[in-house]
């Protein structure tokens, strides 16, 4: 694929969606022009691609346009998946999207409410902590039966959830790490300290429409 034909990938680095599509690529190998949004001062070029206007966001060289990140994981873990993150050692793909949704329905509205209060007319995030702790629970006892959420090696559930999960834990670490979890933590602390992490976290400069994207992922 020539630099002219490849995707173009609209991000914004501590997104947790855009996250878990840069994760997906980069394992994938699909190369795009990574073009860095500042969210306060969206381009119009994501705008006139996607009416929604938020990250991630990837153009296809043919013109279709993906807005959610976990098409975005699909289709291009469909295209190559080196390491088989499509196929995990327990259970299937269906299992593992049925867990993302549960992560991208409850947990994400407790996980808002409790880092984002006065958002949502609250000045205190703790009940929706306690709830978003309830599910943080079952993800407990399932690493409790393998190193990921699905076996031995991780898989696409695992790279769609840590994200948002990192999320939870960072608005308040000390409470989390103090916590009963600690094969969660485990988990959480091997995805983070990885290469791949890394190599996804690279920081890029907010592109403007007369630049040209950055090549991702990065060499």
């Amino acid at each position: 694929m020539t630099v002219a034909q490849r995707p173009i990938l609209y991000s914004f680095r501590r997104c947790p969606y855009a996250m878990r599509a840069r994760l997906a690529l980069a394992s994938s190998g699909v190369s795009c022009e990574l073009r860095e949004v500042v969210l306060r001062d969206k381009p119009q070029a994501l705008r006139d691609a996607s009416p929604k206007a938020t990250v991630p966001v990837l153009v296809l060289p043919d013109g279709r346009v993906l807005e959610q990140s976990l098409d975005i994981m699909l289709w291009a873990l469909g295209r190559h998946d080196p390491q088989y993150w499509l196929s995990p050692p327990q259970g299937g793909l269906d299992a593992m999207l049925a867990l993302i949704a549960e992560c991208d329905g409850v947990f994400k509205n407790h996980l808002d409410r409790y880092k984002y209060p006065q958002r949502y007319g609250d000045t205190d995030g703790s009940a929706h902590r306690q709830q978003g702790a309830q599910w943080l629970d079952s993800l407990e006892q399932r690493l409790g039966d393998g190193e990921f959420l699905f076996g031995r090696r991780p898989a696409l559930a695992d790279m769609a959830i840590a994200p948002f999960v990192r999320q939870f834990a960072h608005v308040d670490m000390d409470w989390f790490m103090a916590q009963p979890w600690p094969h969660t933590q485990a988990w959480l602390s091997t995805w983070m300290t990885s290469a791949l992490f890394e190599r996804v976290m690279h920081k890029y400069a907010a592109w403007h429409a007369e630049d040209q994207g950055a090549s991702f992922p990065p060499e």
